[in-house]
């Protein structure tokens, strides 16, 4: 009923202008300009609004860069993100620049050639140089940013058997992930759907030698400064494997694997120690502490403390709680790594309980 009486009072408001512009026009003075061709002062008038645009453009643009870059997530936090990051500043950097230069270049020629009266616009078919310039130059900065950008993606997608990495299965399902790490032999046990039964959430084979020795943990722990090639599966419908600190991001998808693989550079404390991740979670907590008064001041339980972390999360809208579809990572030494993993039950042992 109240988007209907909305619609009602939009359209209402749109009769009303059509009919003052209406009277507006009979009020005009019998030697008024009424024809609706543009005259000199139209011409003139549109072009000071053209520039006036322009100058409002860069203004809001030079703004936005200096209020929201401080929601720019923080430096990489593995080998390969870093030149995530260059690609992406180079292409921001070519974008902007072509952009301030053509935006500019137009406003200006919309002022300067303003329709006057008497004066033709100079017209020509074709130019053969122009055209060369204007497709030349793209296709060389297109095939540079390309060419760059998948040495990049060969080194997250062609991993190495000389690398050794640590192998670990990512499991998603609506609405929330599960790992599988590889024992001992770093070689997973076979999984399937069909074998999804009880406390088997994610469907490994248990005749299968190489999986009894598989740890299936609820969180992700990385070592630092090891290749991790991961391994993903999904139970259900289309998920996104998203790894924002690690520039990594991989479709999950149902009766298939997909894989890439990254090499985590930053411990989970080292980036709480950074000096952005310090600002950031000072001022979460500094918000979070003015919403817990208002909260206890309605006798409301009060919000906890915010300490970062690093978290897997789903890109793709897979359902009602997508948003909420996260796992939390710790990226730790290679000697903590080692005991939290000889902490987390085999497969085998899961079993037999």
């Amino acid at each position: 009923m109240t988007v209907f009486l909305v619609i009602i009072i939009l359209a209402l408001l749109a009769v009303t202008g059509w009919q003052m512009s209406k009277i507006f026009d009979l009020s005009r003075g019998p030697g008024a300009d009424s024809s609706p061709i543009a005259n000199d002062k139209d011409n003139r008038q549109q072009a000071q609004i053209t520039l006036a645009f322009m100058v409002f453009l860069y203004l809001g643009m030079a703004y936005s860069f200096w209020h929201w870059s401080k929601l720019y997530l923080p430096e990489a936090a593995s080998e390969h993100g870093n030149e995530i990051d260059t690609l992406m500043f180079i292409s921001i950097g070519i974008i902007m620049t072509v952009q301030v230069i053509t935006q500019a270049l137009l406003h200006w020629f919309v002022y300067k050639y303003q329709g006057r009266k008497g004066k033709k616009a100079l017209f020509f078919a074709d130019n053969d140089k122009l055209e060369f310039i204007w497709t030349i130059i793209p296709v060389i900065t297109l095939a540079g940013l390309i060419i760059y950008g998948l040495f990049t993606w060969s080194d997250i997608m062609n991993i190495s058997e000389e690398d050794d990495p640590i192998i670990i299965e990512v499991y998603a399902k609506q609405f929330s992930w599960e790992a599988r790490y590889a024992g001992g032999d770093n070689t997973l046990g076979e999984a399937n759907v069909r074998f999804i039964e009880g406390i088997n959430t994610v469907g490994v084979n248990e005749n299968d030698p190489y999986a009894s020795d598989d740890k299936i943990t609820s969180e992700l722990h990385l070592p630092v400064g090891q290749k991790v090639l991961f391994k993903f599966r999904s139970q259900d419908v289309l998920h996104s494997a998203y790894f924002p600190h690690f520039r990594a991001q991989m479709n999950v998808v149902p009766g298939m694997v997909t894989q890439f693989a990254f090499t985590p550079d930053i411990t989970t404390e080292e980036m709480r120690n950074s000096d952005y991740m310090v600002d950031k979670v000072s001022t979460i907590n500094d918000i979070r502490k003015e919403n817990s008064e208002a909260l206890m001041a309605k006798g409301e339980a009060p919000l906890d403390s915010y300490e970062f972390d690093y978290f897997l999360l789903c890109n793709k809208i897979c359902g009602e709680a997508h948003y909420n579809m996260q796992m939390k990572i710790v990226v730790e030494t290679e000697e903590e790594y080692n005991a939290w993993l000889s902490e987390q039950e085999t497969f085998a042992e899961t079993m037999e309980k």
